[in-house]
């Protein structure tokens, strides 16, 4: 084991190369011109502020029943009753957030299927074909590392506009973390157990089943209920380009300046992942 002194200086020389990298940034920024808020940064601030502190939501119960839009003479252009008009949209967010749950359930349901031989041949302590191992583990790699965002851009040109291409999106890349996931399960299994049914002349197939499948069954669930969670989340902004669900309601909202609108869709966005949180964490404590 390393000395603690040698692990303290190790740790900061990378607290210092992280600094250096700060330090960078910041002047590089700065040399660009980039360091700017624009203009009249804090009236901006105090009128988005207020704007958001009035959720478009409230005008289906206490919208203005009659409300004109003038011209600048003072004509009337047209009247609308607020309350039906926030009521339509309402239910229009409700259907959002059915598309954005099926988008984020059904790709982490595929991912996670996709992803289950996968991560058992990545498994070091399987030792499957280093060639098969090393491939697997760069095809992880190589969907962990692209975003969601991009992946959705892909398939969008592909598929077209619609959660088809958000689904597969969020597969794509969840299938790179359902792996590493999976993988490291079963790196942590006691292998003595699995040893043990190799010994009696099990095939491959039923040392999965009877010595590896029940031990990491737990782990397995546990971390699709954490990336499951975390496709909601990111679910949600995959309609900005073009998948449907509460992403386009936020890139409407936002391209129009409707911050009443924009805060309505937030915060059922906040109430959408803090159920799902909420529902993986009791499901995860029953299985601990």
């Amino acid at each position: 084991m390393m000395p603690i002194a040698a692990a303290r200086l190790r740790f900061l020389a990378w607290v210092a190369v992280y600094g250096l990298l700060v330090l960078a940034c910041l002047w590089s920024l700065q040399s660009a011109g980039d360091l700017s808020f624009g203009r009249n940064p804090w009236a901006n601030l105090q009128k988005t502020f207020a704007e958001f502190a009035h959720p478009s939501f409230l005008d289906a119960w206490f919208g203005n029943a009659r409300l004109e839009y003038k011209s600048d003479d003072g004509t009337v252009l047209r009247v609308e009753n607020r309350q039906l008009v926030e009521q339509a949209y309402l239910w229009g967010l409700l259907e959002a957030t059915w598309v954005t749950i099926k988008i984020g359930t059904l790709g982490s349901l595929i991912a996670a299927i996709a992803a289950l031989p996968l991560g058992v041949l990545s498994a070091r302590n399987l030792h499957a074909p280093r060639l098969v191992r090393f491939a697997v583990k760069l095809l992880l790699d190589v969907s962990r590392s692209i975003h969601t965002l991009v992946f959705g851009l892909i398939f969008v040109g592909i598929f077209g506009l619609g959660p088809t291409a958000g689904i597969l999106a969020i597969a794509a890349h969840s299938l790179g973390t359902y792996g590493k996931l999976y993988a490291e399960a079963v790196e942590s299994l006691d292998m003595a157990a699995v040893d043990a049914v190799r010994a009696v002349g099990a095939d491959p197939a039923q040392v999965f089943f009877t010595a590896i499948w029940p031990a990491v069954l737990p782990q397995l669930v546990s971390s699709h209920l954490y990336v499951w969670e975390f496709n909601i989340r990111d679910s949600t902004i995959l309609g900005m380009i073009g998948a449907g669900g509460l992403g386009l309601l936020i890139s409407e909202a936002v391209s129009l300046f409707q911050w009443d609108r924009l805060a309505t869709v937030l915060l059922v966005v906040v109430l959408l992942v803090w159920s799902f949180d909420g529902l993986s964490r009791r499901v995860r404590r029953v299985l601990s």
